[in-house]
């Protein structure tokens, strides 16, 4: 969002958050509970994570029909709200946490979802998390065949295709409008008495099942939003799958599209999903741990202490720290109460945010040999903060070592990636990116490595994938095709 006022500069975006990839977006929906939107907003909560641009809540009440809340910031300072939430009212509601990976950056309030739609057979709702790669040309051919855009969203096209289908219900219509799509897509979307979760094909962006007691059912992006509501997980809505729930007949399952192999995003495991959810069957945080242990069997360096770059370098730090044997330190403490703040953005002010984020233990770190575990490396930009950071404390030696392999490709399924010429291991090897961020040694994960952490023993497998790597490797499993008709280059085949 942008500032409020001239001096009102959040510093939290404006710095070292551009060197992080951001995370697409989060869906929630409940059916079969009284006040479904007080769930759904608690569900919002725990995936604020996904998205803190925007959120909205759609909600159905017998009586009062569809009712609708869209709004800019954090769930907490909107969906809290005892006046609000009145207002959103029945047993059946869907939520959405935006950040922008299609259409307008910022704060555009027609690009909020859930978006909704008036059909012949009655209202439908829809939240969507993924990117359709495919939208510009659909959208030309809806506005050349009549249709009436609200937003520069992507997912729009989904309502506008629904309503030009000759089907005769809203799954149906659903269906027919999804087969037209190409890219990722997990959407959570509601009727007047249904709720409705698909998936694309290949699963690339998560959805989950979860069972409320009596007669309710929860559909969420990640199984930690079950946990806070005290709904059971059921399962993993399938590749390809749709499901239509209502809280007389449970859940109706059918594979409207063809089979393919899964390939779901793998840098869920890495970065996206909250450490407390449970991923395939896997536990994220174990994912994380075992990443630094295959870390640490790859890249082992003689040094003093093992620090994570707070928070999502932490899980990995454990585990490289316990096969190295060497101890684990909170070198670098993260201000929890970091948020916006009212000094004037000068450039001097405005190079301090990573400090206002982020501060040096001085008395653990110095004269030490320290190896910081990040995530990722995007641009490069926060790495070489820390580690002027981390030698202004005193360190005598700092080596890095980055929990997923050189992301070198962007991304197209729903996560905001720089363009590619942005990201540092695109245009330099590991020992130009070493010498660009002047630090004693630098590793990244392999994709091998990779794959054996979150449960693959043989690696990956070259012939076909078992997850979509492309920010790594490359090798998109969807051709994007509006970035290629723009001039975008797919790597050459091998």
């Amino acid at each position: 969002m942008p500032p409020a006022h001239p001096f009102d500069f959040d510093y939290s975006r404006a710095d070292d958050s551009d060197d992080k990839l951001k995370e697409e977006c989060g869906v929630f929906g409940v059916v079969g509970a009284s006040d479904a939107a007080n769930f759904v907003a608690l569900g919002l909560h725990a995936l604020q994570h996904r998205g803190q641009e925007a959120g909205g809540i759609v909600s159905h009440d017998p009586e009062q029909g569809f009712n609708s809340a869209r709004r800019f910031g954090y769930v907490r300072d909107n969906f809290t709200k005892a006046s609000l939430m009145e207002t959103l009212p029945g047993p059946l509601a869907i939520g959405h946490v935006r950040y922008s990976t299609a259409g307008s950056k910022g704060a555009v309030i027609r690009d909020v979802q859930p978006f909704f739609g008036e059909f012949s057979m009655g209202g439908a709702a829809i939240a969507h998390n993924g990117n359709i790669t495919n939208a510009d040309a659909l959208r030309k051919e809806l506005i050349e065949r009549g249709s009436i855009f609200q937003s520069s969203s992507d997912s729009e096209c989904i309502i506008h295709l629904m309503a030009r289908s000759m089907q005769r219900n809203i799954p149906e219509r659903m269906e027919d409008a999804l087969r037209r799509v190409e890219g990722a897509f997990s959407i959570v979307a509601m009727t007047r008495t249904k709720l409705i979760g698909v998936r694309d094909p290949l699963g690339v962006r998560p959805l989950v099942l979860g069972k409320l007691e009596g007669d309710g059912w929860v559909l969420s992006s990640e199984t930690c939003a079950l946990d806070i509501i005290g709904a059971e997980y059921v399962r993993e809505i399938e590749p390809g799958e749709m499901v239509v729930i209502t809280a007389e007949n449970g859940v109706e399952s059918n594979f409207p599209f063809r089979r393919q192999n899964s390939r779901f995003c793998i840098f869920e495991h890495v970065y996206f999903s909250r450490p407390d959810s449970i991923i395939g069957g896997r536990s994220v945080y174990e994912t994380r741990r075992q990443i630094g242990v295959e870390l640490a069997k790859e890249s082992p360096v003689d040094a003093d202490l093992v620090c994570p770059v707070p928070d999502s370098g932490t899980p990995a730090a454990i585990g490289f720290s316990q096969e190295s044997g060497i101890p684990y330190a909170m070198g670098i403490i993260r201000n929890q109460y970091m948020g916006r703040t009212f000094i004037e953005p000068t450039e001097s002010i405005r190079n301090m945010g990573v400090r206002l984020k982020l501060n040096v233990n001085r008395a653990l770190i110095k004269g030490k040999r320290v190896i910081l575990v990040d995530d990722s490396v995007v641009r490069g930009t926060t790495s070489r903060k820390i580690k002027e950071m981390i030698l202004d404390a005193g360190a005598a030696e700092v080596h890095f070592r980055i929990a997923s392999p050189p992301t070198a490709w962007p991304c197209f399924y729903g996560v905001d990636t720089p363009q590619r010429d942005k990201l540092l291991a695109a245009t330099m090897t590991e020992e130009e990116m070493r010498q660009h961020l002047t630090v004693d040694s630098l590793k990244f994960i392999s994709l091998d490595g990779l794959y054996r952490a979150v449960g693959e023993a043989e690696g990956r497998n070259a012939k076909c994938p078992q997850y979509c790597d492309a920010c790594f490797s490359g090798e998109y499993p969807v051709k994007p095709s509006d970035q290629i008709t723009k001039g975008f280059e797919l790597k050459a085949a091998e």
